[in-house]
């Protein structure tokens, strides 16, 4: 099997079975962002407690690069500590403008390297890190 075949069945399997998805009863942070271009929408709810995520839902409607970016966010951002979460989506977002990356500091995200070359795409898979990086401006 192909990494490109693999790749694309880590995305449509995060798509067609989320992580994560659902309501936080005790959200501390909570951000809705939109996608004026194609209509991508998240609402991201974050549990921070110490300076560590402690637990992530997400809630949205969107293509499958979209949804499945925020299902892998939040997997790879729980427990994390907020520093580290900000500098994965640092990371993450780097890798969609074509830099080079430390492919192991971010695992299954690697998955999406190729919506870097559809510039069209990259506010899809960004979205969720977007409000992730809104989120932690709210909670600072």
């Amino acid at each position: 099997m192909q990494l490109d075949e693999l790749y694309r069945q880590v995305i449509m399997d995060h798509y067609q079975h989320p992580r994560n998805q659902g309501k936080l009863e005790e959200a501390a942070v909570s951000v809705e962002l939109r996608n004026p271009s194609c209509g991508d929408e998240i609402r991201l709810q974050l549990l921070l407690q110490d300076g560590k995520v402690e637990d992530v839902r997400f809630e949205g409607s969107g293509c499958s690069i979209s949804m499945a970016s925020a299902s892998m966010m939040t997997e790879a951002i729980k427990g994390q500590s907020v520093d580290k979460a900000l500098e994965l989506a640092h990371q993450f977002r780097a890798m969609m403008r074509g830099e080079e990356v430390d492919a192991e500091a971010l695992g299954d995200l690697e998955a999406l390297q190729g919506v870097s070359k559809f510039p069209a795409r990259i506010k899809c898979a960004t979205l969720a890190w977007q409000a992730l990086d809104n989120a932690a401006k709210t909670n600072s």
